[in-house]
């Protein structure tokens, strides 16, 4: 390399140097040209070039696609779950887990139940009583509160409420499902319609259920219609290659109906304003406490104890089938939390005799209910109705209660008689060939049935030749025709 060329090279990277390390003062002047390749070390930079002017803005542009207004968006009210709410509805709601279903069947029973806003008025009136125990019982499960609402599909919150297939109470258990989970049945109480030991069998059947399946939804069709029986269906589809959740069995149409119906409630209290539903508040605070310390005692005289109606005392205590509590039976009852203090101060105050006015009775053999009525002063329908006996039965129990003095059954007549076990009614399926010019409605009438049911087992409706299912009392019979009357016979006039 010769000695100019080197001289060269060490003035361009001279010159390159000083240019990244002095920047220049104003940086909107136009950087220089670059001149002809310098020859000697002497060699000048040329001045700057005189700087352009800025080109003139011409007119704007007009805006040819869609013009939007974009405002603010709304800031979402946060739920404080650190502070318990003060309404019970809304602690219920913020403890929905189970997914929801949208489809035809759901928005139809949202649309049944929003239409009858008194019906459930009564529903919601009812569970006042209740609500606070089940949804405190769920959450300490860690169990979804929807369950806390399936009583208003199942008894609508009425513990007394008794099926066409036995079942009993506000979670209307059958006798053998009670029996599995240890509710008492007996001639004195029966547990399935006691609040707090049905509500306990009732939660641990549905974990059970849902332990077996690991579906929510699939668990409350378990509960309706029977494990064994969703564990066939599910069985069923997997064999056949077709998905096994709720949605894809195939079930009795009760069954069908029965997650849809408590998917209607959930939405009518999950927002009820648009729907036309007041929903009062219930306050987040027990409605009731159990007294374990009882002796035997009166109904009647329990509830005035407590200063309680015996109506008010009875949607408590549902589980007593008799106008006696017996103690060794059930050793508790359930009264609203700001009666116990006044229950027990008033129980105190009085001796073993005084607390009871009837006592149980073994009939001797011959005695007819007529006769034990009248030896204790009471009237046939009076014994029957508190000893849980058919109106038109004439058989004699075993055992029955009787007052225990001829002054004891003139104040227990007074009495009403709200707590005897329901006597159960059979049904049969029956069966009926559509004739011409027939309907749904016109066969409801004349087997006495609702249309409503009708609709529900004949849902393709009433197609001439076929025939069309009801399920009826045992002893109905459909209405006679009206025979046509012979020729030149006048008619009656039936005023």
């Amino acid at each position: 390399m010769t000695h100019c060329t080197r001289r060269l090279l060490a003035l361009v990277a001279t010159l390159a140097l000083y240019g990244c390390a002095t920047p220049p003062a104003d940086e909107s002047a136009a950087q220089p040209e670059p001149g002809p390749p310098a020859a000697t070390a002497e060699a000048t930079t040329p001045p700057p070039a005189p700087q352009a002017a800025a080109p003139k803005p011409g007119p704007p542009v007009p805006f040819e696609g869609q013009q939007a207004t974009v405002e603010p968006r709304e800031r979402i009210a946060l739920v404080d779950r650190t502070t318990p709410p003060q309404d019970l509805w809304q602690r219920i709601r913020q403890g929905f887990q189970i997914p929801d279903i949208d489809n035809a069947l759901v928005r139809e029973k949202t649309a049944y139940y929003a239409a009858r806003p008194e019906y459930l008025q009564r529903i919601f009136d009812r569970s006042r009583m209740y609500l606070y125990h089940i949804v405190d019982e769920l959450e300490k499960r860690g169990m979804p509160t929807e369950i806390a609402l399936l009583p208003m599909v199942e008894s609508a919150f009425n513990p007394m409420a008794y099926s066409r297939a036995h079942a009993s109470g506000l979670w209307q258990f059958i006798p053998g499902t009670g029996k599995r989970f240890e509710l008492q049945q007996n001639w004195w109480y029966d547990g399935r319609r006691d609040i707090v030991d049905s509500t306990t069998a009732a939660l641990d059947y549905l974990q059970a259920l849902y332990d077996m399946h690991g579906d929510w939804q699939l668990a409350l069709a378990s509960y309706n219609w029977g494990e064994n029986a969703v564990a066939r269906a599910i069985a069923k589809n997997k064999a056949q290659g077709k998905p096994a959740d709720y949605a894809h069995l195939t079930m009795p149409l009760e069954t069908r109906h029965y997650i849809p119906k408590l998917q209607a409630m959930k939405n009518i209290v999950s927002n009820p304003e648009p729907l036309g539903i007041v929903l009062d508040p219930i306050p987040n605070q027990p409605y009731f406490a159990t007294y374990t310390k009882l002796r035997d005692i009166d109904v009647q005289l329990a509830a005035k104890l407590a200063d309680m109606s015996v109506d008010q005392f009875i949607a408590l205590n549902p589980g007593f089938s008799r106008p006696l509590i017996r103690a060794s039976v059930t050793p508790r009852i359930v009264l609203p939390a700001d009666k116990v203090d006044t229950f027990h101060e008033n129980l105190q105050k009085l001796d073993e005799q005084s607390l009871v006015s009837w006592k149980p009775y073994y009939p001797k053999k011959g005695e007819t209910l007529e006769s034990i009525a009248k030896k204790h002063g009471m009237t046939v329908s009076h014994l029957k109705e508190v000893n849980g006996i058919s109106a038109r039965s004439r058989n004699v129990p075993n055992l029955i209660v009787v007052p225990a003095s001829s002054r004891a059954a003139v104040s227990m007549s007074r009495l009403p008689i709200m707590y005897a076990p329901p006597i159960p009614i059979t049904y049969r399926k029956i069966y009926h060939t559509v004739k011409p010019g027939e309907t749904l409605g016109s066969i409801a009438r004349r087997y006495r049935v609702a249309l409503e049911d009708m609709k529900q087992w004949n849902p393709k409706g009433a197609v001439v030749g076929q025939r069309v299912t009801m399920e009826v009392r045992a002893a109905a019979k459909p209405r006679p025709k009206p025979r046509a009357l012979p020729k030149g016979k006048p008619k009656k006039n039936v005023s």
